[in-house]
């Protein structure tokens, strides 16, 4: 999943974007609410973790000035953005403030690494729509909470990469996702993107699931074929 890390104290943001990363996530972070506002408006996230108490930015920037702020704007637009709020401020009230300002959960620091990998797939659970836990379609089964794969009942191993583009073709099945997107779930800012990755990627997660799961529209992007063989697949002019 690509995250939006919000967190102005250098030491929590390098320990936590370094957690993150480690559970596969593209994770890129800034620093202030204005840079939070600007980058929220103009590029896509699967979650944002927000920090409440931030700088404005620079003093001549108009805009939000703090994380409360950003979280009343990005609803203003009517972003559904999924937001997991992680603030020192443990206030009832600042808690009520919040939720009912649009935030999707809302954790105190300090906080347990599991608890907020819990909570972000739980939102992102809940953003999709799903109430189970398991990502499950043609045979194939995905627990995000234990990053185990099966097909067919047979455990499959997958790097953290295969994971990612497995599980973002999962989220949604039958939705075609472009190269650039399933880039924007491998990479964060400043991590270098080899050409062809996303083909590598592709290619090796075809050769552990079986050659048809993953369909091809030249041009376009890649998706996962119908579950049901008598089904027709949703994207036309597929050539896999």
């Amino acid at each position: 999943m690509r995250l939006l890390l919000v967190e102005d104290d250098r030491m929590i943001g390098e320990s936590l974007r370094s957690a993150l990363r480690l559970e596969g996530h593209a994770v890129d972070w800034v620093r202030d609410a204005t840079a939070a506002h600007v980058t929220l408006a103009s590029e896509r996230f699967d979650v944002v973790l927000l920090d409440l108490g931030l700088p404005a930015g620079p003093a001549d920037a108009q805009g939000p000035r703090d994380g409360l702020d950003v979280l009343r704007a990005l609803r203003a637009r009517r972003d559904a953005t999924p937001v997991i709020v992680l603030t020192a401020r443990d206030a009832r009230g600042d808690k009520v403030a919040g939720l009912d300002a649009g935030a999707d959960d809302y954790l105190v620091k300090p906080f347990d690494l599991d608890e907020l990998h819990a909570r972000i797939r739980a939102v992102v659970r809940r953003h999709a729509g799903r109430a189970e836990p398991l990502m499950v379609h043609a045979g194939i089964t995905l627990d995000p909470a234990t990053r185990q794969v099966t097909k067919d009942g047979v455990p499959v191993l997958l790097s953290a990469r295969e994971f990612a583009v497995l599980e973002a073709l999962l989220q949604r099945p039958g939705a075609l996702l472009s190269r650039a997107q399933l880039e924007d779930r491998l990479y964060g800012w400043g991590e270098e993107i080899e050409s062809n990755a996303v083909s590598v990627y592709i290619h090796q997660l075809r050769r552990k699931l079986g050659a048809d799961v993953i369909r091809t529209v030249r041009g376009v992007g890649y998706y996962l074929g119908a579950a049901d063989p008598s089904v027709p697949d949703p994207a036309a002019g597929d050539a896999a």
